[in-house]
């Protein structure tokens, strides 16, 4: 499989994009105003300590406190170190890999092999106004503020390091078991006595002792500088910002298996050859700067893509789409079959609509960055030989996934539900914002649902004895449904109220909006009547 990376910098917006046979399958966007903060040290002031339960919020500085659980005090018990997975195909700032795991998925109190670890009650290890070295593991997201651990953590690109752990742990996605035990020994070999733990990642086959004892010492080093600022500063303050977008996915993701990356500022082009220097070498000549006129992401292909994934509506090859919408407790994905009707075996036409759903679902998560619950309704099949097969292909898609995802058996109502490890918003909460109209509903009230209110509230000034001439503003269509299906609206209100009405257009209201202006003295009466 082709991997491409291509990085499109400008100095308000930072957008990376992952293509995987020229197919977009990923892309993370950095701005100033919407900087990402998974990984970010802060020296924070405990607000309140909560036993029922059993968390805290921690005061960060940002403009909500931070989520503190009593999981995400503790320590590792032996046997869960030694299974530690440092799986650096995770979030696309895969800071948040090393934070994250830890605690299970996204710290949810859970040991990294699924056991959960025995946590001190909170009220024991925290008191008010105490101050608290803490790592953000999860960003804000609506309505919640940051979730935070005191289970530091620094990445590198060979080794995680873990101040406050005393084992070496390997990743799984090093499959051979010689390959592990032997750089489990070798990081063995270079941690001193009672340092702190290391996580050896994926990418350090075949490196080198020296460049992983370079590497230490450097991690080694800067936890020694973060820990010396604590005695300097004042809660709540950042102490330590994890890099930036750019040098995170370089550090964590741009290894043999990319291609070729290719960035379209000379300064980052720079910054990312410098930076290649020191770690890999080797892969200098994969970097290519941009330097057509044409834009990068033109030139690719790929900026339609990238205004599609705010689209309900996801086509498939074969005629079939899916909806996709979000919802505040999960994401719903609906298969639909569409046009394609095949030919003769209608359980052959469902099978491969299906099919062609479960990779794109798999493609669409990682695309639009969607986390938490979802849920997939594919079409109905008669054989569960069928179901399975849709099930081990989307698993078998979501393998690629930097996230960490879960697809469970197909219900009882044929529904494939799904988690995907969510540590900031997804580019759809992001980069949009509900309609002021609509409220984010998606929906209006029709221009006759309107008119029934208007006329509701004409008829309370009329039972409260008013006789003031009363002008009716409508939006533009309300006023046109009015002349083409209720021509004679107005003589009969004014027949019923006992006072002149005129209607008129006002193109600045929303569709669902009215006003009741009182012609004499131009005063808008329109709360004082308009109760439903």
């Amino acid at each position: 499989m082709k991997r491409e990376i291509l990085i499109n910098a400008a100095p308000r917006e930072t957008r990376i994009a992952i293509l995987e046979d020229g197919k977009l399958v990923e892309l993370a966007a950095d701005r100033p105003d919407n900087r990402r903060m998974v990984g970010d040290i802060y020296l924070g002031r405990v607000d309140a300590v909560l036993p029922g339960i059993q968390a805290a919020f921690v005061d960060i500085g940002t403009e909500k406190s931070a989520f503190l659980h009593a999981s995400d005090l503790v320590r590792q018990t032996a046997d869960e170190a030694e299974d530690e997975d440092e799986d650096d195909d995770d979030e696309e700032d895969e800071r948040e890999e090393p934070v994250a795991k830890r605690n299970g998925n996204g710290g949810n109190g859970h040991a990294a092999n699924g056991r959960r670890a025995k946590a001190p009650l909170i009220q024991e290890a925290l008191k008010r106004g105490q101050e608290i070295l803490v790592q953000i593991s999860k960003e804000p997201i609506s309505t919640k503020g940051p979730r935070v651990t005191a289970q530091i953590s620094l990445a590198g690109r060979f080794l995680v390091y873990i101040p406050d752990s005393s084992k070496v742990g390997v990743s799984r996605k090093i499959g051979q078991s010689a390959e592990r035990a032997r750089l489990k020994e070798q990081v063995q070999s270079i941690l001193p006595d009672k340092s702190g733990g290391v996580i050896v990642r994926t990418v350090s086959e075949d490196v080198t002792p020296e460049m992983l004892q370079r590497e230490l010492t450097s991690l080694m080093s800067q936890w020694k500088k973060i820990k010396r600022k604590t005695h300097f500063q004042k809660a709540p303050s950042l102490v330590n910002r994890e890099s930036g977008l750019t040098r995170g996915l370089v550090r964590d993701i741009f290894s043999d298996k990319v291609d070729s990356l290719a960035v379209d500022s000379k300064q980052v082009y720079n910054e990312i050859v410098g930076y290649l220097k020191d770690i890999a070498p080797e892969l200098i000549e994969r970097v290519k700067l941009h330097e057509s006129q044409l834009p990068l992401f033109d030139t690719a292909g790929i900026e339609s893509e990238i205004r599609d994934i705010f689209k309900r509506r996801c086509d498939l090859p074969s005629g079939g789409y899916l909806i996709i919408e979000p919802t505040e407790a999960l994401v719903s994905v609906d298969v639909n079959s569409g046009r394609y009707t095949g030919k003769k075996d209608p359980e052959k036409t469902v099978l491969r609509t299906n099919m062609e759903a479960a990779q794109e679902v798999a493609r669409q998560l990682r695309l639009r960055d969607v986390g938490g619950i979802i849920v997939c309704d594919f079409i109905d099949m008669e054989t569960k030989a069928n179901r399975d097969r849709v099930l081990q292909e989307l698993r078998q898609h979501l393998s690629r996934d930097r996230a960490r995802t879960k697809a469970f058996a197909v219900s009882d109502l044929g529904l494939i539900e799904m988690t995907r490890q969510r540590v900031r918003q997804s580019h759809y909460q992001s980069s949009t914002e509900a309609c002021p109209t609509c409220n984010g509903t998606g929906r209006v009230l029709t221009p006759e649902t309107i008119v029934r209110r208007m006329e509701r509230s004409v008829k309370r000034m009329a039972v409260e004895g008013r006789r003031d001439n009363l002008l009716v503003k409508l939006h533009p269509d309300v006023a046109m449904y009015v002349l083409e299906q209720e021509r004679d609206l107005a003589q009969k209100l004014q027949k019923a109220a006992n006072f002149s009405l005129e209607f008129r257009d006002d193109p600045l209201l929303k569709p669902d909006e009215f006003k009741l202006v009182v012609k004499a003295q131009g005063r808008d009466v329109t709360q004082q009547y308009a109760i439903a």
